[in-house]
């Protein structure tokens, strides 16, 4: 896929995984959905790959993370 993703969708993908998840499992799951070359954005941010867009929710406060792996909380996703 060309188009450019929102960051909510990716952690929407998140949400959906019933225990948290390794880094490296998310991005593989990023590339299954939305495809190796997809490009990301965030209401205020554009253009990032994948591990740009982890950083950029990571220092945002988006993820729970934990020794089993990354979370993330309905709540934690803004809605606009």
């Amino acid at each position: 896929m060309n188009s450019s993703v929102h960051g909510h969708q990716v952690l929407q993908l998140l949400l959906e995984q019933t225990a948290p998840i390794q880094r490296n499992n998310l991005k593989a799951l990023m590339q299954e959905r939305f495809g190796k070359d997809a490009r990301y954005h965030t209401c205020s941010t554009e253009g990032m790959d994948a591990d740009a867009l982890l950083n950029f929710l990571a220092a945002k406060g988006k993820f729970i993370e934990s020794p089993q792996g990354l979370s993330t909380l309905e709540s934690k996703i803004c809605h606009h």
